[in-house]
């Protein structure tokens, strides 16, 4: 019997479902399942009864649980303090306009981090991971950008994007139907310009290239009304209400999603950055990504290997 295994178990257990117990875990679906038969072998009992529609814990999977799970989270805390012993050094993380609101509480007992106040884009918040100057870094990444700067991603938290559009008609509306704002300052846009351009190669929808930093805040509103057509948000606009005027519609056919990714380096030998990734990413959704009705880049870390990017 393992650590992994009972780790497997409850996890199994939480979901009742092995294929998101898999897909929380990391792991290929066939390698949980037979990870648990090796130790249902070992412990001489059978801990779930399956089938083809359930998923059901046994008698003796219910009263074996409790037990694990507090096995579990003992290893955990090992794990915590046993790192936190050997740390010194505050990890320094970097972010654009999101971040987990519950960061620090989980991070106690690991590390002290020092979240950095300059707030940067994307590109450059990775290319700091990259060059030493932050830990860890909560960007809009591509698998592009990982090899260049020789940095692994974890999927953190995901944007469904949405249009504003004039007057009060807030149904949804076709990717085809919509414009995408690109902006000449690629010191400030550079990913969003990239997602934003693939989006309209993807789908049909229009781009309109600006000089004036309207891709998001008021003067992106102007845009909005001069051009009478929906508009795609900018991830950092998600959450900045539109004035009475205008309105937020669904974009559909696809829906376009903006994945948040928490970066470090890969040659990274401090096992504090790798106990707080493992600790950040606990419990991650996966968000829907292989919904065939969303739109990720094709070059996205996070696109489903069987989804095809719209």
């Amino acid at each position: 019997m393992e650590l992994r295994q009972l780790r497997y178990f409850v996890t199994v257990a939480e979901e009742l479902n092995f294929g998101r117990a898999a897909s929380r875990l990391r792991i290929a679906g066939p390698s949980l399942s037979q990870q648990i038969k090796v130790l249902e072998r070992d412990l001489k009992v059978t801990l779930f009864d399956r089938d083809r529609r359930s998923v059901v814990l046994t008698p003796a999977g219910a009263a074996l649980l409790p037990e694990a799970r507090a096995l579990v989270a003992q290893a955990d805390e090992l794990r915590r303090r046993a790192v936190n012993l050997g740390t010194t050094e505050p990890i320094r993380v970097g972010y654009v306009n999101w971040c987990p609101t519950d960061w620090s509480e989980r991070a106690a007992g690991i590390a002290q981090l020092r979240v950095d106040t300059w707030v940067m884009p994307s590109h450059a918040q990775a290319a700091r991971v990259a060059d030493g100057s932050l830990d860890l870094a909560i960007c809009w990444v591509q698998n592009s950008d990982l090899d260049s700067w020789a940095l692994q991603a974890r999927l953190l938290g995901v944007d469904r994007l949405y249009a504003v559009a004039v007057g009060t008609d807030d149904s949804p509306v076709d990717a085809a139907d919509i414009v995408v704002l690109v902006d000449s300052d690629a010191g400030s846009w550079s990913s969003w310009n990239r997602y934003a351009e693939q989006f309209a190669a993807a789908t049909g929808a229009r781009v309109m290239r600006t000089d004036d930093g309207g891709v998001t805040g008021p003067t992106f509103f102007e845009h909005v009304r001069g051009l009478r057509r929906p508009v795609l948000t900018n991830p950092k606009g998600q959450n900045e209400p539109p004035p009475k005027d205008l309105v937020r519609r669904p974009v559909v056919n696809p829906s376009p999603l903006w994945t948040w990714s928490l970066v470090w380096r890969r040659d990274e030998d401090n096992p504090t950055v790798h106990a707080l990734v493992d600790e950040f990413a606990r419990g991650v959704a996966d968000f829907g990504l292989a919904d065939p009705s969303v739109w990720l880049p094709a070059d996205d870390p996070h696109q489903p290997r069987d989804h095809g990017g719209g």
